[in-house]
């Protein structure tokens, strides 16, 4: 991508960029839901490859349908989304400030290591499914090959891995008829096994088992999966016509991405739901088939809820409502998210996990449901309470901190971010 003066100036605090931050920062909701059912270490497992146990009851069963449809892989592509949106504002931004194209690109990869590191660390202490060294290796990988590059090769190649996905969902679906009672449901990949450490007892055991897991997950989730990497591609597309900044200016497509990216991701995650909850008597080998299309289509269901939050923040901006409680809560919340994504896992791991205080022994499906929205609720008061003491998120400056570099040759190598032009270089989980 050329050095080019970007589409808005710097940013004040009256005049910022409302649906990034109002996304992540609801959209964590949704990250809490997806990775709570983790922790239902000592809930009898069901019969298929996904996490979710055998429901005890109808409220067991209605939070499973919920999040199956609504929440299971389909947050994290809308973060991927915005992951590669953040990048390139980044970059933007730098430029116009005077940093050479070489500086930014220094700082683009300075960052993606770090957010590696942040991953590992994260899931050395806390959590085995850490998301930040799958978004530190795309971000290493899609930096280097498709940063610089034309729209449309960006748009081609978004094609190209979506259409892959699409074959290999396409081929599950045919096969399912025929898969019955002869392969591992797992796949190769006992998923349950993944998550064991989840219920060993033992804090070093605990540990060792989330480190050794931890690269298949980040390799596997940033790059392999194909959802990551063509959300991010998509990302570093929209930024550059400021499809998140100027909403007003796209609403035609925003509209068009909302209402058809939620009805496939909705639609595609009912036969998984419908399986687990019993309406649809599947084998666990035929529900192993389910994985990818349910996959795939979380990839549309993440843009669709990108483009809706952006609709609603345009809604708001027009009537003037972004002063409410509700909306400064979220927006505090997406401008930390990187400090409430880490918070969710301490508030979860030490508290649920057999090695701490193994509280996730007593509670099914519905009362997981619930302890999740609590834990979201919470980090939002956090972000709330730091942004009216003007503080920001504390992994958000420690980040920045181990990331930027200052030079004494102004207009060569980035430097560090205003405070009114931080949101637009925030990383998200």
């Amino acid at each position: 991508m050329p050095r080019q003066t970007p589409v808005l100036g710097p940013t004040g605090t009256t005049d910022r960029a409302l649906a990034p931050d109002l996304a992540r920062g609801f959209m964590l909701l949704f990250i809490a839901l997806a990775n709570s059912v983790w922790y239902l270490w000592a809930a009898t497992p069901s019969d298929g490859p996904a996490m979710h146990p055998v429901p005890e009851g109808s409220l067991d069963s209605a939070a499973q349908f919920f999040t199956i449809v609504a929440v299971d892989m389909r947050s994290y592509p809308m973060f991927a989304f915005l992951f590669g949106y953040g990048m390139t504002q980044l970059a933007r931004r730098q430029e116009a400030a005077g940093a050479d194209v070489r500086g930014v690109n220094a700082l683009l990869r300075r960052r993606n290591l770090w957010l590696v590191v942040f991953g590992f660390v994260h899931a050395l202490l806390l959590w085995m499914g850490d998301i930040l060294g799958a978004y530190g290796v795309a971000g290493l990988v899609l930096g280097w090959l498709f940063f610089r590059r034309r729209d449309v090769t960006l748009v081609v190649w978004g094609a190209v891995l979506t259409g892959l996905m699409a074959l290999g969902s396409a081929l599950s679906l045919l096969a399912l008829p025929f898969v019955s009672g002869s392969a591992n449901a797992s796949g190769g990949l006992d998923m349950a096994e993944m998550a064991g450490n989840i219920g060993d007892p033992s804090v070093l055991s605990a540990a060792a088992d989330r480190v050794l897991n931890w690269p298949l997950v980040s390799v596997g989730q940033g790059l392999l999966g194909l959802v990551v990497p063509t959300a991010i591609l998509l990302g570093f597309w929209a930024a550059r016509r400021g499809f998140l900044e100027q909403p007003g200016r796209h609403l035609t497509a925003l509209r068009w991405v909302a209402g058809l990216g939620i009805t496939v991701g909705w639609l595609g995650g009912l036969p998984e739901a419908l399986n687990q909850v019993g309406l649809w008597d599947l084998d666990p080998d035929q529900s192993l088939m389910l994985t990818f299309p349910h996959m795939f289509t979380g990839l549309f269901g993440g843009l669709g809820y990108v483009a809706l939050i952006a609709l609603v923040a345009h809604r708001l901006q027009e009537r003037g409502w972004t002063g409410g409680v509700v909306v400064r809560a979220l927006t505090a919340t997406g401008k930390r998210s990187l400090s409430a994504y880490l918070a969710q896992s301490v508030l979860c791991a030490p508290v649920l996990a057999a090695w701490g205080l193994g509280l996730a022994a007593h509670m099914t499906s519905w009362t997981m449901f619930l302890y999740a929205v609590a834990v979201w609720l919470a980090t939002v008061a956090g972000a709330l309470a730091l942004e009216r003491a003007g503080r920001r998120g504390p992994a958000e400056v420690l980040l920045r901190r181990l990331s930027y570099r200052r030079s004494p040759e102004p207009g060569r190598t980035p430097s560090a971010p205003s405070p009114e032009e931080e949101h637009q270089e925030r990383t998200s989980p």
